[in-house]
């Protein structure tokens, strides 16, 4: 399975950078500015035809005006610092040389600084290069209405008599107009930012999800392995060990006793029959695409601690007499489980048959406390120095406590053989649906039964 991307650094954290520009939106912003020239040069000279200043600006000089005032557009994501300053100072050129055009140069001011907003990274460096253009806009604006004002030629139209006079209002609205001018070129600028900040954490949020549901997914199928290979460990290896001395036995009597031979084949075959029958099970179960919350227990048949008395009665006629013992009054315990300490009981007399020798015996006890369900399977015989190369037994019976919230203990006996017992609480035992704890190491010393 492919993972799914998730990007290194999280938008949230402050040395987030906003994506680099497309060549997509650079083409974009190239075709912008050449549109915007153009119409320039045609508002150029509609106002030189109209007649805007008295004495208007030679026409190249026009011309190279229009230039600057445009075409550095076509790099405002790419630079947005660098042409956000040559735009303004054409714009202030322009009208202190009295170039005919006040309408496109609005439009270029408000692009530049909306750019600053959206696309420096640095918040503090674009705070700073707007509060300067903003500042220096207004201290220019200030000049010129001083100038206007003191110049009795200036705004003939206006009368200056009172004190809210026609030209009061007249410089009050050009304050309001560039204070909402300024004003939304930093907002919206903002704003372009915050909102590309917003879609990178939701895309980042968004690979997150898929890559933690890909690893759940992953770790589902590797777990659902693992049950699988335990399940088909316990199965293969109690019926294979059980056909084994079976067959032995018959093998060996089989020329001085032919019953005795006959009747050790036929366990044989009700050996093979009936690994084959919890087989098929197992793989009915694997196959079903609904599983319900006791799907677990169900997937080797029904299998429990009321089927120890069969597996008793099996150990027995295998060579390992065994007994059992029920301590407390029975109850109620999900099916998980049942099939847990069933397994459970059936590896350690697999192990047992297979090293303790052939005068061992086997006693395999329950005990119903007031606060778990213990299962106890002690064995005399011999005990192997050293745990069996490759062997997955303990591993599965570890995995299974584990996944129960118990306990387990394996080891040899003071006195001699060999014990197991798994415990686990209540509280696992009074819900049907167990959370797997963090796995423990079993014990490996000496346990004084």
């Amino acid at each position: 399975m492919t993972s799914t991307f998730v990007p290194a650094l999280d938008p949230n954290d402050p040395a987030w950078r906003r994506p680099t520009v497309t060549p997509r939106q650079l083409r974009a912003d190239v075709i912008l500015a050449v549109v915007l020239f153009i119409g320039t040069l045609f508002s150029l000279m509609l106002y030189q035809v109209a007649g805007l200043y008295d004495d208007p600006a030679p026409m190249w000089l026009s011309l190279i005006w229009a230039v600057l005032i445009t075409l550095p557009l076509a790099l405002r994501r790419r630079f947005p610092n660098t042409v956000a300053i040559v735009v303004s100072i054409a714009f202030i050129c322009g009208g202190e040389l009295h170039v005919p055009e006040l309408l496109m140069c609005n439009i270029t001011l408000f692009m530049a600084l909306y750019a600053v907003g959206a696309w420096v990274d640095n918040r503090r460096t674009a705070l700073l290069v707007r509060a300067v253009i903003i500042a220096a806009m207004l201290g220019w604006l200030v000049i010129a209405m001083f100038r206007q004002t003191t110049d009795p030629d200036a705004l003939e139209g206006l009368s200056r008599v009172g004190a809210f006079s026609p030209l009061v209002a007249y410089l009050m609205i050009q304050i309001l107009t560039n204070l909402l001018y300024f004003g939304g070129a930093y907002y919206f600028g903002d704003r372009s930012y915050s909102s590309a900040r917003q879609k990178a954490l939701l895309e980042y949020r968004t690979a997150e999800l898929e890559y933690e549901r890909e690893r759940t997914e992953q770790q589902a199928v590797a777990l659902e392995r693992v049950r699988i290979a335990r399940e088909l460990h316990d199965v293969v290896a109690h019926h294979v060990s059980v056909m084994g001395v079976q067959a032995g036995a018959a093998r060996t009597v089989l020329d001085s006793n032919p019953a005795m031979a006959r009747d050790a084949l036929a366990n044989v075959e009700i050996g093979a029959r009936t690994a084959i029958d919890e087989l098929q099970k197992l793989l009915h179960t694997l196959r079903e695409t609904e599983h319900d919350d006791d799907s677990a227990s169900t997937s080797a048949s029904t299998l429990g601690l009321d089927s120890l008395d069969a597996l008793i009665a099996d150990s027995t006629a295998s060579g390992l007499p065994t007994t059992l013992e029920v301590i407390g009054k029975p109850r109620e315990v999900p099916g998980l489980v049942r099939l847990s300490l069933y397994r459970i009981a059936q590896e350690a007399l697999t192990n047992a048959r297979k090293y303790a020798g052939s005068t061992a015996t086997a006693d395999v006890r329950v005990r119903y406390l007031d606060d778990a369900v213990e299962l106890e399977v002690a064995n005399t015989g011999t005990v192997p120095s050293q745990p069996r190369q490759g062997g997955l037994g303990h591993v599965g019976m570890q995995e299974r406590v584990d996944a129960l919230g118990g306990t387990l203990e394996l080891g040899p006996r003071v006195r001699g053989g060999y014990l197991v017992r798994a415990r686990i609480p209540e509280d696992t035992v009074s819900v049907a649906d167990a959370t797997p704890s963090p796995a423990r190491q079993h014990t490996t010393q000496e346990i004084p039964r």
